[in-house]
């Protein structure tokens, strides 16, 4: 009886995501053209300035520059992630900036863009929940010992002006929502540790 259960639950599943027999692999799904991505004071490492001040870490905790290049024609917004695969004490990595709802028009984030309540960021751009609970930047201030951490920052550009996500959502909400609309990407990884 389970066996049966768990086939007519399966069959309703295909049939649902588009037919009987209608299977979706990754390797069918178009790639994102690559978006080139750098941070003009980040090319030999973190400076201080942009290392968190917190957790015996004492940098300014500052959000870096950033430029992007090469969207595709249909982009009508970015998203900006920092994002620690590395942080030991969080099985899931650390969200360190999160910014969504960028202007297509926009290329760049000046110093401090990231601040909370921020100034400096493009009208109708928004950030953001990080792990810290905040909607701002934090910088890096990875555990004394640990081998350097990847700081991931990733832009994302998409197809739609505005994701529909709630104000004060999570990193991982922002990028999984932002998954749907990807029409290209770019990393740029920075190496810290202390």
């Amino acid at each position: 009886m389970q066996r049966a259960l768990q086939a007519a639950f399966l069959s309703g599943l295909l049939i649902s995501v588009g037919g009987v027999g209608a299977v979706t692999r990754a390797a069918d799904v178009p790639k994102a053209a690559p978006l080139r991505v750098s941070g003009p004071d980040l090319r030999h490492g973190y400076p201080e300035a942009y290392t968190a001040n917190a957790f015996g870490c004492t940098g300014g905790n500052q959000s870096p520059a950033l430029h992007w290049d090469g969207a595709p024609a249909g982009t009508k917004s970015f998203v900006v992630t920092l994002y620690d695969p590395d942080d030991r004490d969080s099985p899931s990595g650390w969200w360190h900036w999160v910014v969504y709802d960028i202007p297509a028009s926009v290329s760049d984030l000046a110093v401090s863009a990231g601040t909370e309540k921020s100034t400096k960021l493009p009208p109708g751009t928004k950030q953001g929940r990080t792990d810290l609970g905040n909607e701002a930047y934090h910088g890096p201030c990875p555990d004394k010992g640990d081998r350097p951490h990847r700081y991931t920052f990733t832009v994302y550009a998409l197809d739609v002006d505005k994701l529909p996500v709630d104000t004060g959502s999570s990193g991982a909400m922002v990028v999984e929502t932002a998954h749907e609309h990807v029409l290209a990407q770019g990393k740029l990884v920075v190496r810290h540790g202390r």
